[in-house]
């Protein structure tokens, strides 16, 4: 621990040179020195200050649920960590090596929505509705920093015991930029929250935060599903405190997901990667090793959605060595009347907007 700090306090000054190019970049946008596309349908952004684990995808699947039977809806995402370049329209029989592993999760949990995936997103989107005329939204995955495109509605998501106001700049720190970029904001979320939230909790997050007049705040957190063996969702395989559970895990911070775990099984050990690390064939070997040195019968591997998407890749060994691996299906709920308030506002910006 002395020794992670002291490497942040060496590593400030080139946090302090990041922070500086980035300003520049921002204070250019300020000015109309540079500016941002604007297109004739509306475009909601998810993002976040940090670099991860503030719960963008489980969000993103919040707004496709709450917006797919009613309108034409498409994601568009970078596709971060694929081997492919260009625009693409997400496919099912896609890898995760293709489209990356959150696009391929939205095309396989939504089949009948547009997921898309490009590097330069303002180039993507006229693309979108050349492919799709009569497309209504576009979610923007992860785009609170892509300011070449200016949506009409800005969200920004921000983990209840990480607020962004209590961070640093890369590489000191987690920020990608400096915590005032949140003024930007139209909505913020703190995600993560505890499943139970009192008043004051909610009163001494916000105070925290500060939000302006023209900011909302909302509160959410995770709500976990029944596993699924991750080559047949129909075999289910309930949490039970008789059952002992090896998770591998390469998203960013895992402590929400193994708190709730320790809640509800025996125990639970994990194996923890880098965030969308691509898991090598070392990586099952290991896999399978540990499981096998836990000396209960009652056991199963779990993997959250995004990881199933690239554990899929060994799918042959996997099933060759009968290695249990059951996904853990998240959703996002909200805190009190905040879903209803939330979803409400979505509505009213869809309703009002205007080219």
């Amino acid at each position: 621990m002395i020794q992670h700090r002291l490497i942040q306090i060496l590593l400030i000054p080139f946090s302090l040179l990041y922070g500086l190019g980035v300003s520049l970049r921002n204070i250019a946008y300020k000015y109309k020195l540079l500016k941002g596309v604007e297109f004739n349908i509306p475009i909601i952004s998810v993002g976040n200050l940090t670099i991860g684990g503030a719960g963008k995808t489980p969000h993103i699947e919040y707004l496709i649920r709450l917006l797919k039977d009613y309108i034409n809806v498409a994601t568009l995402s970078r596709g971060y960590g694929r081997k492919t370049k260009g625009f693409l329209l997400v496919k099912p029989n896609h890898t995760s090596e293709e489209v990356g592993d959150e696009p391929l999760q939205f095309r396989r949990k939504f089949p009948n929505i547009l997921v898309s995936v490009s590097e330069n997103r303002t180039f993507a989107i006229p693309q979108l509705l050349m492919d799709k005329p009569d497309l209504q939204a576009v979610l923007l995955d992860d785009a609170f920093q892509h300011r070449n495109i200016d949506p009409g509605l800005n969200i920004l998501l921000t983990e209840y015991q990480h607020p962004y106001t209590k961070d640093f700049l890369l590489p000191s720190g987690r920020l990608r930029e400096w915590s005032s970029a949140a003024q930007r904001a139209d909505i913020i979320i703190v995600s993560k929250c505890p499943r139970t939230l009192s008043e004051m909790e909610r009163q001494q997050m916000t105070a925290e935060l500060e939000p302006l007049n023209y900011q909302k705040i909302y509160f959410s957190y995770y709500s976990y599903q029944k596993p699924y063996y991750i080559f047949n969702p129909i075999y289910r395989a309930p949490l039970n405190p008789e059952l002992n559970i090896l998770l591998i895990s390469a998203i960013a911070r895992t402590e929400y997901l193994v708190e709730y775990l320790e809640e509800q099984v025996d125990s639970v050990r994990v194996l923890q990667y880098e965030d969308h690390h691509y898991f090598t064939k070392y990586d099952v070997s290991q896999l399978k090793r540990n499981f096998e040195l836990i000396d209960n019968p009652n056991k199963i591997i779990l993997t959250t959605e995004k990881d199933a998407m690239r554990l899929e890749l060994h799918r042959p060994y996997l099933i060759e060595h009968k290695l249990p691996v059951f996904v853990l299906p998240t959703e996002v709920a909200f805190h009190g009347e905040d879903g209803e308030a939330f979803s409400k506002l979505i509505q009213q910006f869809l309703l009002n907007f205007r080219v």
